[in-house]
């Protein structure tokens, strides 16, 4: 690992002292006389190595700018065609003015600078043996050149005629030929220059305006270009360049903890080593820094903390979301300058101490080049609360960390980040806060009662919520913990705190799952045990009475051992040792979210839907195409409709060993369709048919089996009618019965897709989870199932049945606007049904809104439909299916619930 120096572009030329052997030993003695043989650089410095390349949040930043000023600039050039027509006369009459001999002049100098300023820049870096970036800067060059030949393809073949306008011209040695739209040869240039990092010198990049604009200048008056042209030339340089180095990561110029040491005696210190802390940091966390511990020549160790540009950077995406969608209040700022972070941890670490807090003692600061300050702090010692063992967290400990909490609150300083890493114990037993960078001063009631939330679960996790409400009331008192009661919600709660009660969560369910089990395993046991051996054959066909004598046995049996079994979650624990104190609490949560990550979802991927569904009906004349619509098929379209809430009941009743009355099934599947509207539509259906079947007498557990029954089996038919119905497709065109090339690359897609998900553990282990807790005590209901064929027979044809009524509502839309010769077989018709229906499973919007429409419009498109009918045939399909029946289900769904069946 070589040391970078205080400018990043010479980082790579020091000497590589930090891998020298240590000067001395490990228990500092003779540590004076070391010091005074040793150059500076050859200090002690322990750290593990750094990477050399990182991939920075900025350049992928930059990248999306980049993409995003594109877009913009092509939808300025394709629906704003009288202003680009306009700049470009303007522009032609202002340089058409220009003499001649400046032209030449301009055009001569650009063409020969364009070529020598990247092979100037080139050598100047060898030189500096800097060839890693000159690599970088040829990739970028070469990927840059391949985007600009995509351009120029999809301009001159596909792209609308006003884009086309708003980038080419004439050229004027042949009026026939049009000139590029993106010029080939400088968006490489400019890709080059971005990727070396001429942008951070100052004198190259002066340089490199100057031969841009005298390029733009010639080719502009001579009439080569456009405008746009040029400005899409530059835009897909540069973002080209940070593409590739967000891709292949940029060199790492973070100060190591040789440039601590000369940064450490510019302020006055005389270190003798530095060895960097070891500390499991979260994505959360991430920012806070890298932290050292430095031993002087005189006086106290020091604990200094170095915060650079890419230390910084961590963690901004999660930050920049939390600020989205969580208000104002609830969220801390996403970008600081280096300068603000340095002046706000100073701020937040003077104001603790003189509120008489136990905090770091803040000494010194610095800067460590243009990207990176250090922030020196007397070493404080101590063990994190979270790594304490149980019996050392006593009833003193949890007092005296209130009372830390205390002084802050008594001068309004917040913390915002209560974790037990941020919280410290010395020897002596003395509570020490940290990590106060992200806390705020003069902050609201509302960030105060955060803290008190946070620090409430974070003692909880440790030492129980009774432990830690009973600390909190004996020094807060007990209306101040009570008024936090609204904030105690994870999503209030640090992202590492949300983490860990997510993970216990998992491990109660597990448990009571488990529980589960065992009680129906030894109530089956139990059963046999009495039952004389004799007797046993005679229970293969036992009478009705015996079966339900026993089924309530089980019943009960299960029942008692999820009572038992059953756990609360901590911050319902925590709630209810707060009423013990203060019954009159408020307990409502407070709103902290600003909008639902569901909800914006939904909005992006129905806006994406929409704008879709509008580009495809701009071309059709509906007047025409209603008037010719054959309303017989209309019709049948809607009782197809209707009769999919029969098959509905049957598919879910088929699964369901108790008895159920179907009319008032039928009426729970009317009031779905008014439920998946506000919900995804693989999650508000499966919701409502377990409450309602736990409203209809059926255990909870067994409720949740068989909806989890019915939807595994719903899959299964799902999947196989797929490649049936793919195959038919594939083959009805061919004289013989092999599949169509289509299929066979369908099923080697899906069959890689498969393979990459079971090859990587973190897709695996995101499947399998998924799958277990969604399926989880199926198979035991499926077993009951199997023992009554007529219910399975119901079940398995209630799913055959409710597949056949869409089809042939989505066929009868068709042929409803088709004319003769434009419908299709039922078995297209059935893949594009069953591809749109799974899709729109997987989408988080409501009912599918977007997915489902353009997946349909295109299914149908692809498999040889006209767009003017396929796009009309959707939308009554999903109007029947999915808007109409919203008022009948809203109504179904009321009157169910006032009778109590949901």
């Amino acid at each position: 690992m070589k040391p970078q120096g205080v400018h990043p572009e010479d980082a790579e030329s020091t000497s590589d002292a930090s891998s020298r052997p240590d000067t001395a030993d490990a228990d500092g003695k003779d540590a004076d006389a070391c010091v005074e043989e040793v150059h500076a650089d050859e200090v002690e410095s322990d750290e593990p190595l750094l990477p050399a390349r990182v991939h920075r949040p900025s350049d992928l930043m930059r990248l999306l700018v980049g993409v995003l000023a594109v877009v913009v600039l092509l939808a300025i050039a394709a629906f704003a065609h009288g202003t680009t027509s306009g700049l470009e006369q303007d522009i032609n009459k202002g340089t058409g003015q220009a003499p001649d001999l400046l032209i030449k002049i301009a055009g001569l100098a650009s063409s020969i600078a364009i070529l020598l300023v990247p092979v100037a820049f080139a050598i100047e870096r060898l030189i500096k043996r800097d060839g890693l970036r000159i690599a970088d800067g040829v990739l970028a060059a070469v990927l840059a050149h391949g985007v600009t030949l995509a351009t120029d393809l999809w301009v001159a073949k596909a792209a609308p005629g006003s884009i086309q306008e708003a980038l080419t011209q004439p050229s004027p040695g042949d009026i026939h030929a049009l000139t590029d739209p993106v010029h080939g040869y400088l968006a490489p240039v400019i890709a080059y220059m971005t990727a070396v990092g001429m942008s951070r010198r100052p004198r190259w990049r002066a340089v490199l305006w100057i031969v841009l604009m005298l390029d733009a200048f010639s080719m502009l008056v001579t009439g080569y270009t456009t405008p746009f042209s040029i400005i899409l030339t530059v835009l897909i340089g540069w973002t080209v360049a940070y593409g590739t180095l967000y891709a292949v990561g940029s060199p790492n110029v973070r100060p190591t903890g040789q440039t601590l040491i000369a940064g450490l005696r510019t302020v006055g210190f005389h270190p003798v080593s530095a060895a960097r802390e070891e500390a499991s940091e979260t994505a959360e966390n991430s920012d806070r820094g890298r932290r050292y511990f430095v031993t002087l020549e005189d006086g106290p160790p020091l604990d200094v903390t170095v915060v650079d540009r890419e230390q910084q950077a961590q963690g901004f995406f999660y930050r920049l979301w939390r600020n989205l969608t969580l208000r104002g209040f609830a969220t801390r700022s996403s970008l600081q300058s280096l300068r603000q972070a340095l002046e706000q941890e100073a701020l937040l670490a003077y104001a603790a101490i003189a509120a008489g807090a136990n905090a770091p003692k803040l000494i010194a600061t610095s800067e460590l080049g243009p990207d990176a300050v250090m922030l020196v702090y007397e070493h404080t010692g101590g063990r994190t609360l979270d790594s304490l063992a149980e019996e050392e967290i006593t009833d003193e400990l949890l007092r005296n960390t209130w009372r830390q909490v205390q002084a802050l609150q008594s001068r309004r300083i917040a913390h915002r980040r209560l974790a037990g890493d941020a919280i410290l114990v010395d020897r002596s037993g003395a509570v020490i806060l940290t990590d106060l960078r992200g806390g705020e001063i003069a902050a609201s009631t509302l960030l105060l009662r955060m803290d008190v939330a946070q620090l409430v679960t974070t003692l909880g996790l440790l030492a129980g919520a009774e432990r830690a409400v009973a600390s909190a009331v004996s020094i807060l008192g007990p209306d101040a913990v009570a008024d936090c009661l609204p904030m105690l919600q994870p999503i209030a709660l640090t992202r590492s705190t949300r983490a860990t009660l997510r993970r216990l969560a998992r491990e109660r369910a597990q448990r009571e799952r488990e529980a589960v089990l065992d009680a129906s395993q030894q109530a089956k046991q139990a059963r046999l045990e009495e039952t004389p051996e004799d007797a046993r054959p005679v229970l293969e066909k036992p009478d009705k009475k015996a079966v339900k004598a026993e089924a309530r046995a089980e019943k009960r049996a299960i029942e008692e051992a999820i009572e038992e079994a059953r756990e609360e979650d901590l911050l319902t624990q925590i709630r209810h040792q707060v009423l013990l104190i203060r019954p009159q609490a408020p307990v409502e949560p407070a709103r902290l979210e600003r909008v639902k990550p569901r909800t914006l979802i939904s909005f992006i991927a129905g806006a994406i839907g929409a704008y879709f569904l509008l580009t495809q009906l701009t071309h059709i004349e509906f007047g025409p195409l209603v008037a010719n619509a054959e309303w017989g098929w209309v019709a049948a379209a809607v009782l197809f409709s209707a009769c999919s809430y029969f098959a509905a009941a049957m598919a879910l009743l088929g699964f369901v060993p108790e008895r159920v009355g179907f009319l008032r099934t039928v009426a729970a599947q009317v009031a779905g369709s008014f439920v998946k509207i506000v919900a995804p539509a693989a999650v508000g259906g499966v919701a409502l048919n377990t409450r309602f079947l736990q409203r209809q007498g059926v255990r909870p557990g067994l409720a949740v089996a068989s909806v989890g029954a019915s939807q595994l089996f719903g899959l299964g038919c799902h999947i196989l009618m797929l490649l049936s119905f793919g195959y038919l497709t594939g083959t009805e065109k061919t004289p013989s019965l092999s599949p169509s090339r289509t299929v066979i690359a369908g099923l080697l897609t899906v069959a890689v897709l498969v393979l990459v998900v079971t090859s990587v553990p973190f897709l695996r282990k995101f499947v399998v989870t998924r799958v277990r807790s969604l399926f989880a005590g199926v198979v035991p209901r499926m077993l009951d199932v199997l023992q009554r064929p007529q219910k399975l027979v119901t079940g398995i044809g209630g799913m055959l049945l409710l597949t056949a009524c869409f089809v042939m509502c989505l066929d009868a839309s068709i042929r409803a606007f088709g004319q003769e010769g434009t419908s299709l077989s039922i078995a297209s018709v059935a893949v594009v049904f069953l591809a749109g229906n799974a899709l729109g499973s997987a989408a988080p919007t409501p009912g599918g809104v977007g997915a489902v429409e353009a997946t349909l419009t295109v299914g149908l498109i692809a498999v040889g439909l006209p767009k003017e009918v396929a796009a009309p045939a959707v939308l009554l399909f999903r109007l029947l299916t999915l808007w109409l029946p919203v008022l009948p289900g809203w109504l179904a769904f009321n009157q169910l619930s006032r009778k109590g069946a949901l």
